[in-house]
């Protein structure tokens, strides 16, 4: 009956001796590795935590295994230690005791209580069942142990990651928030009344939140690692963390150009009354000139000057008022715009006086020219000629008359030039163009 028994054939006592040293190698690796999870350091945190959510739910269940693992082991101990029994009994073992052995060694001769699984919540079908017993093999014993065993581990790896990783980081940019934050309030960043205040306060709650959250939903916090079935494969999800690191970031270099604002405010604010006093007197200069042109040029239209820039000098009183009172949080701002606006303005006032003066530089290039070519007559001898002289003359008292007619004037010299070119023996250009390579100071 033995022989045809589903166990297979009757062991032999060889077999039984190797399969009982196996059973207690195997033994002693489950009660290390249970022993290792029970001291944990994981296991004890989720033991003592408030927890919620996600981590709640699966600890609930992991407890459950853990309770119904060491349900397991100890069948698994009183089977080994019964078969041990049974082969100690006689040096030379008898059939019946190898019929005996075998059934427990190969057989579904393991008994596990239902009051141990059912009090243990465990969520497998034999549990849902309510039956009153599980009976199992010790092979498969182990194979369940061992299921139980890894998701159990990768629990509890997967909240002691995120605890070691992530609170501690919180904590550490919390105080770097607060330092941030002290600094930021010493230079009158505050919330309601600049955006980096503002910024400061959410990071602050963002932070506080997400560190309770942390403490009691770890799993909530954990990223598996994909295609990885060993326990605790993964990694924390740092996103939430990095997100507002970044920010805090963005921030303290604010208030680093806030302070560098305190540190070179008062030297900025001399160089912009500087730059603004250089374009008022600029635009002085250009409302002298053009009444000068208007009163020696004839026939041409002289731009307006604008008046001094007393809006930007209004910006910069305000500034110097910021800097008294130490708003430097309203001074940064204000000082880059101001900055710009003031070195805009003096260069449209360099550009407004250039406009201005635009017929006086003709006036002078004319006058410049008409020398120029009296000389070269000189140098040649026939400076004396009547017609040249005559036309040189009237050249002059147009250029050296108040107001000079400019077009006129220009046609005079012209006519001069090409004069004095016909008496080199030199061919004309078209009338109204100059002569090529001449200007003022052409020489022979």
């Amino acid at each position: 009956m033995a022989d045809t028994d589903p166990t297979g054939p009757v062991m032999d006592r060889d077999e039984v001796d190797r399969a009982l040293a196996r059973l207690g190698a195997e033994h002693e690796a489950i009660e290390t590795s249970l022993l290792a999870l029970q001291d944990h350091a994981g296991r004890r945190l989720l033991e003592g935590a408030r927890l919620t959510g996600l981590t709640e739910q699966r600890w609930s269940a992991t407890e459950a295994s853990i309770t119904l693992l060491w349900a397991y082991f100890d069948a698994y101990t009183d089977a080994i230690r019964t078969a041990r029994d049974i082969r100690a009994r006689r040096r030379w073992s008898s059939r019946e005791d190898l019929v005996e052995l075998t059934e427990l060694l190969r057989g579904e001769a393991v008994t596990v209580p239902g009051s141990a699984t059912a009090a243990a919540h465990a969520q497998t079908p034999d549990a849902a069942s309510g039956r009153l017993s599980e009976r199992y093999s010790l092979a498969a014993l182990v194979n369940r142990m061992n299921e139980l065993y890894a998701a159990s581990l990768d629990m509890v790896v997967a909240a002691d990651a995120v605890w070691s990783a992530l609170p501690a980081r919180i904590d550490l940019l919390a105080a770097e928030l607060q330092r941030t934050s002290r600094l930021a309030h010493s230079v009158g960043v505050r919330p309601g009344e600049h955006p980096a205040g503002d910024d400061l306060e959410r990071i602050t709650r963002t932070l506080t939140r997400l560190r309770e959250q942390v403490v009691s939903d770890p799993l909530a916090f954990w990223k598996p690692a994909e295609g990885s079935s060993a326990p605790g494969g993964g990694r924390p999800d740092t996103t939430v963390y990095d997100r507002e690191a970044r920010a805090l970031e963005d921030v303290r270099r604010e208030i680093d150009a806030v302070l560098t604002v305190r540190q070179d405010a008062e030297k900025r604010i001399v160089r912009l009354r500087d730059l603004l006093s250089r374009a008022d007197r600029t635009l002085a200069e250009a409302r002298t000139a053009r009444g000068e042109v208007l009163a020696k040029i004839a026939a041409t239209e002289v731009p307006v000057v604008s008046g001094p820039p007393t809006a930007l000098q209004e910006q910069l009183s305000t500034a110097a008022e910021y800097r008294r009172h130490a708003q430097w949080h309203r001074l940064s701002p204000l000082l880059e715009s101001l900055e710009q606006k003031a070195e805009d303005e003096l260069l449209r006032a360099r550009e407004s006086l250039t406009a201005v003066t635009a017929p006086l530089a003709v006036r002078a290039e004319l006058r410049g020219r008409l020398d120029a070519y009296k000389a070269k007559a000189a140098r040649h001898g026939c400076a004396e000629d009547p017609e040249l002289v005559e036309r040189y003359e009237k050249a002059r008292r147009m250029l050296w008359s108040a107001p000079c007619d400019l077009r006129a004037a220009e046609q005079a010299v012209l006519r001069y030039q090409w004069s004095v070119m016909e008496s080199l023996g030199v061919s004309p250009r078209v009338p109204g163009q100059g002569l090529p390579g001449e200007g003022r100071g052409q020489g022979a």
